[in-house]
């Protein structure tokens, strides 16, 4: 049944595509269009920032503060500061996180292939899953190191020595430079000294430090999110919409989230900024702590005087798209004395996306790729063999919505925030949409989100030369005028590259490099938490009735304000018999994460 319904949505998905081409080459598109499909490359996306950490793409003139929600591309780099910590979300259930004086970059990106290279500092790979086939790699100065089984994975990279170390199950192949590939097995360390042919020593794992714990805690947090009943589970950045908002069943469009924490008169897509991705060309980049599944999956709808996003229908296989808008130009929008604007708007419900990016069987033609709900064109559900043109969608429903339509001069567009730069009159009767994509040409400042001085590391480490299998990925999409194509710096050397390792057969063992001599051992670990505890986490008895106290006079307070009710009814209700052990609890407001040490604890652990 499930392989019936998806060879059927494969085949709507070819239909819905061919669309704005001419005539004569319809039927060719009809063959191919599945080609053009451009699921199957979802951006890490630097999903949690904390101190100072910087930001460079190739093609900016120097080092950025970082924001979270920026999709990052092969040639990216990020440089955390001694006080610094990042998240960088690889996958459903997989996380890259940096911590103390460290600078991680991508350098490659396929849809079974993720590499990264290491100069300095400290990285962990949090797998709690891995598709069939899929590898992730770590390049450092001394081995590249190969993984392709779920687990947790740590590197340790210093000025003459690595340490790589593999826990929860997890399994790698680290290959040195000059050297033969070996196998690191479950819970063990591998130590690389010297140059330029690092010796290798094997030894157990050591046991979890602060900075291991806390990841294992931020992990299994995040995974666990309320907002996944509602989002396909391929989707990033689902843990953020717990804490910023409602989530609503409204009857039109099912389960809709609606966001509390924005000011009056807030629309989507409107506190953020564009910026240049190699890949996605135009890609927008939001604000807002929880910016990234709205921006880049559903559709956003307008009811009962809110702002809601519809995820739409959980489908199977979710699409990424650098923004999900509708773009106009001039004359739709005009200002005195200059009249070269652009504007977009957000799509609403069903709406199919016209891309600006891909391949030419793919870009300008309207898609509802990724969108499991209907098709709608000007306000009209179209069915699933109805080929349509992209001159026929004239009419965007959330156009009529009062400052939905975002605007901004031609000449800022990708250069500042649009908070900066937005154009206040919008004359909705006259907008145009653009067929063909945004012409905008990107500068120097197109390849960052913010602006203004960033910690810099140290230019030893940027000129660190790193053994990796593969060399970095160039640029896939031409960048317009100038713009530097290459993934390469200046300064930054070429990598060294061995062979990748093959994967052995079942019945082999992969050799393992020699143990290491040393005079500590391990302690045994401590048993398994059992049931032995559970009689001590029964609910509290509630409280003895007292005789009644006189009380001092309370001062009297004024009553809140009444807030307009939201639209719909709640989404994520308790049974009964839990709301009612929610209310003799009194709901005790949740401890506050564990966080890592700073200062002196964090320098211990450095040593």
């Amino acid at each position: 049944m499930m392989t019936l319904a998806t060879r059927a949505l494969g085949a709507l998905l070819a239909l819905t595509m061919i669309a704005g081409a001419a005539p004569g080459a319809r039927a060719a598109l009809a063959a191919d269009a599945p080609d053009a499909s451009p699921i199957g490359r979802t951006p890490p996306r630097l999903s949690y920032v904390d101190g100072e950490v910087s930001f460079w793409r190739p093609g900016a003139q120097d080092w950025a503060p970082a924001q979270i929600n920026v999709p990052l591309a092969p040639g990216d780099e990020l440089y955390t500061a001694h006080q610094g910590d990042l998240e960088l979300q690889v996958g459903t259930r997989a996380f890259v996180r940096a911590w103390g004086d460290t600078q991680v970059g991508l350098s490659n990106q396929d849809a079974d292939f993720l590499q990264f290279k290491v100069t300095n500092g400290h990285v962990s790979i949090d797998l709690r899953s891995l598709d069939q086939g899929q590898t992730v790699e770590l390049d450092t100065p001394h081995a590249a190191f190969t993984i392709d089984h779920p687990g947790y994975y740590r590197v340790d990279v210093g000025p003459a020595q690595t340490s790589f170390i593999t826990r929860r199950g997890g399994r790698a192949i680290m290959t040195p430079a000059g050297g033969q590939s070996v196998a690191v097995t479950p819970s063990e360390e591998v130590v690389l000294s010297g140059a330029p042919n690092a010796s290798v020593q094997a030894y157990v794992a050591p046991d979890l430090d602060v900075w291991d714990q806390w990841n294992y805690t931020r992990t299994e947090h995040l995974l666990d999110s309320v907002s996944a009943r509602y989002v396909s589970s391929t989707v990033y950045g689902v843990d953020d919409l717990d804490h910023y908002g409602n989530w609503r069943v409204v009857s039109t469009y099912g389960a809709v989230w609606v966001p509390e924490t924005v000011p009056a008169g807030w629309v989507p897509y409107s506190t953020g900024r564009w910026i240049w991705d190699a890949h996605y060309g135009w890609t927008w980049v939001d604000t807002a702590p929880w910016g990234w599944a709205p921006y880049h999956y559903g559709r956003w709808v307008f009811v009962d005087g809110f702002w809601a996003w519809a995820p739409g229908p959980v489908v199977v296989r979710p699409a990424y798209a650098p923004a999900l808008v509708a773009f106009f130009g001039a004359p739709g929008v005009a200002v005195a004395g200059n009249p070269s604007l652009l504007s977009w708007v957000a799509l609403s419900w069903g709406e199919p996306l016209v891309p600006w990016w891909g391949t030419p069987r793919f870009a300008g033609r309207p898609s509802w790729i990724g969108w499991g709900g209907p098709r709608v064109v000007n306000n009209v559900v179209v069915n699933r063999t109805t080929v349509v043109n992209v001159n026929n969608i004239t009419v965007y429903k959330n156009v009529g919505v009062q400052n939905a339509v975002v605007a901004v001069r031609e000449d800022h567009f990708g250069r500042q925030p649009v908070h900066e730069s937005r154009v206040a009159q919008v004359d909705t009767r006259r907008l145009q949409p653009v067929r063909d994509g945004v012409r905008v040409r990107p500068d120097a400042t197109s390849f960052v989100v913010s602006s203004g001085p960033a910690v810099r590391p140290p230019e030893g480490g940027l000129a660190r030369q790193v053994v990796g299998t593969r060399t970095p990925a160039r640029t896939t999409t031409a960048p317009p005028q100038g713009t530097a194509p290459t993934a390469l710096r200046a300064n930054e050397p070429a990598p060294r590259i061995v062979a990748a390792p093959k994967t052995a057969p079942p019945a082999s063992v992969p050799p393992r490099p020699p143990f290491g001599a040393s005079q500590t051992e391990r302690e045994r670990p401590a048993w398994p938490s059992g049931f032995e505890g559970r009689s001590q986490r029964v609910m509290p008895a509630a409280p003895r009735a007292e005789a009644p106290q006189p009380q001092p006079q309370a001062p009297r307070v004024e009553a809140p304000r009444a807030q307009r009710a939201l639209p719909g009814e709640p989404a994520n209700r308790l049974a009964p018999h839990r709301a009612a052990a929610e209310v003799h609890r009194g709901a005790p407001a949740p401890a506050g994460e564990a966080r890592p040490p700073r200062g002196p604890e964090r320098d211990q652990r450095e040593r």
